[in-house]
């Protein structure tokens, strides 16, 4: 898995996992939801992303070998 797949699942676990607690509990966790967008979209600007630094100190690769 690269990089940047596994950002993309991640933001969509922690989107799904918000709405179920929203959903669950308390609207306030709709905080998280936003969080995780207003991330997404100063990344795709900033090119500065924590995740994925995270992921890269695991070893996860930037790119698919041969791509």
């Amino acid at each position: 898995m690269t990089i940047g797949r596994a950002v993309t699942l991640f933001a969509g676990v922690m989107v799904l996992v918000s709405l179920a607690l929203a959903w669950a509990f308390s609207p306030y966790w709709l905080a998280l939801t936003t969080f995780v967008g207003l991330n997404l979209i100063q990344s795709s600007f900033t090119g500065f992303c924590p995740a994925a630094m995270v992921f890269k100190a695991m070893g996860l690769k930037e790119t698919e070998v041969g791509a």
